[in-house]
């Protein structure tokens, strides 16, 4: 039996797609190792039954979970994030010996921050292991949307780490042909170490969850949905700027429901009063993921949004993934990859990153658009989820590419 061991400073119970991928590992017959934090994400509190102190050893659906020490980015200030992001590699370094290997792979899926690879480094170069990068923010350009550091040392710095890192995995993993490109160039890596694997999306997302209540709530308005996740990167400001604008260009009947949380909700909420637009924006709060179909079944249709950066511009956001898996139209508000799988799929409408006028165009023309020509761009959605986005698909190309059939030098 193949043994892969996954680190990862984000798990279970937070909400990342790579819980999902190691209970796919699991029910293919692989045994999974995750050496992870303490759960704390987005809001830098302790989730419910977790401390500082532990647990430090649990079970997630057959993976032995394995945590080290972090400090929680409470309060989500720049010093606190900074914090967060430098602790969790050090203290994983002395949980290293907790492993209970040999292992035949390790995946580092690879989140902000960049430094998260290190623990997996150090422990597949002791161990002779191949260690391939699952790379989800680039780095250092992902942490300028976080952080605004404008000092060009610690500029110089934070490329020099982050090239030392991506350099030191045998093996990389893109979610986009252009993020492999850079990668190839910012490492020197041939073609053959550096896969094209796009985030999966869990199954769940496709199956619509009717909430009578919920429908009830948010009847007689024309519902626009964002989920995930409220930091800088997402531009939100963008959206809800655009949501006031459309009504004001006539879709009167448009409300914005804002389903998440995060660093920047003080500053969304804010903003919203100075604009007095309560009536269009509506905070939901944070959701489980298995609940986010409740929001999308009942919405227009679905928003997703980045901040104007050509490096963010390299991915396509998971959000993409399963707003397509609830067959609704999309509107895209960003750069790059993203913006081209919504035109590519034919299912919504695209606008530049930033650009609240043009947001606020589309809105309006989703607003004006008939309710069978949204039905026909929601099936579009749907087909592109199917081709491109499926979990089988996506953990077949991640398995074949961690534990190749033949043997390669590293």
């Amino acid at each position: 039996m193949k043994r892969i061991l996954v680190v990862s400073q984000h798990f279970w119970p937070e909400p990342f797609r790579i819980n999902d991928i190691v209970e796919g590992f699991v029910e293919d017959g692989l045994e999974v190792d995750v050496l992870c934090g303490l759960p704390n994400y987005p809001r830098g509190e302790w989730f419910s039954g977790y401390k500082y102190i532990g647990p430090r050893r649990e079970n997630y659906k057959g993976a032995r979970v394995f945590r080290a020490g972090e400090i929680p980015r409470k309060g989500n200030s720049g010093a606190m994030i900074f914090l967060n992001y430098v602790s969790w590699p050090f203290f994983a370094l002395f949980s290293l010996w907790r492993l209970k290997g040999p292992y035949d792979a390790v995946l580092c899926y690879n989140t902000s921050p960049v430094l998260m690879n290190f623990p997996a480094i150090v422990y597949a170069k002791l161990h002779r292991i191949p260690f391939t990068s699952y790379v989800l923010d680039i780095w250092p350009e992902n942490l300028y949307s976080v952080l605004p550091v404008q000092n060009g040392f610690l500029r110089c710095i934070a490329s020099a780490v982050s090239d030392w890192h991506y350099k030191r995995a045998d093996r990389l993993i893109a979610m986009s042909p252009s993020l492999k490109k850079r990668l190839m160039e910012r490492t020197g890596k041939p073609a053959d170490r550096v896969a094209v694997i796009p985030q999966h999306c869990e199954e769940f997302y496709a199956v619509p969850q009717p909430d009578e209540e919920l429908a009830e709530r948010y009847a007689g308005r024309f519902n626009l949905v964002f989920t995930g996740n409220f930091s800088p990167a997402q531009s939100l400001d963008t959206v809800i700027k655009a949501a006031v604008k459309a009504r004001s260009m006539g879709a009167e009947n448009l409300r914005l429901l804002m389903v998440g949380d995060g660093m920047s909700r003080n500053a969304l909420e804010a903003l919203v009063d100075e604009l007095n637009a309560r009536d269009t924006v509506v905070f939901t709060g944070s959701v489980p993921p298995a609940d986010v179909p409740r929001y999308t079944t009942l919405a227009h249709g679905l928003v997703a949004s980045l901040s104007a950066s050509p490096d963010l511009g390299m991915t396509v956001p998971a959000k993409i993934a399963s707003y397509m898996a609830a067959a609704k139209p999309l509107l895209a508000s960003m750069d790059g990859e993203g913006a081209r799988a919504v035109e590519a799929a034919g299912c919504g409408f695209a606008s530049p990153a930033e650009d609240s006028d043009a947001l606020a165009k589309n809105m309006l023309a989703l607003y004006q658009t008939g309710e069978a020509e949204r039905a026909a761009l929601g099936q579009k959605a749907f087909a592109w989820y199917q081709t491109n986005y499926r979990r089988r698909a996506v953990l077949d190309q991640l398995e074949d590419f961690l534990l190749p059939t033949e043997k390669t030098n590293i």
